[in-house]
């Protein structure tokens, strides 16, 4: 199986709470940072979605949080798409230290908004599939 997309990131240390630990918002702008970092992966710019007329939306997300991260720690934020037939699709992630510990869990389900009508699409896919340069990143 090929290993799943990630982008690294540092724990900046205005990012820690009073404890010293990764503020709890900060996993979500982690996860945000690794979606779209795995749609220029793909070769999907932003504005080739604005000039689509789509957007990315998300309309659920779940954060487990397993181990802390500390100012200076260094992690991998890996991203897997997971489809279904209809209009959304899970993007599920895993915020893993260099050494290995799963430190949260994030899974986010996602859709693409008609920026004209308001509404899902009602096949994610067939944008992804038209606008990406590699698709495969997509699971596609």
């Amino acid at each position: 199986m090929e290993e799943p997309f990630s982008v690294r990131i540092e724990v900046r240390g205005y990012e820690t709470d009073t404890q010293g630990h990764l503020n709890q918002a900060v996993y979500l702008q982690y996860a945000e940072h690794a979606r779209w970092s795995i749609l220029r992966r793909g070769g999907i710019e932003q504005q080739d979605l604005l000039a689509r007329g789509v957007g990315p939306v998300a309309l659920e997300t779940n954060i487990r949080y397993l181990r802390e991260l500390r100012a200076g720690d260094e992690m991998d934020v890996e991203c897997v798409f997971e489809w279904s037939e209809g209009k959304v699709f899970r993007i599920r992630q895993t915020i893993r230290k260099t050494d290995g510990t799963v430190s949260a869990e994030v899974t986010a389900v996602g859709g693409l908004l008609d920026l004209s009508e308001r509404k899902l699409l009602k096949d994610p896919r067939e944008v992804f599939e038209e606008l990406a340069s590699d698709p495969s990143v997509f699971g596609l």
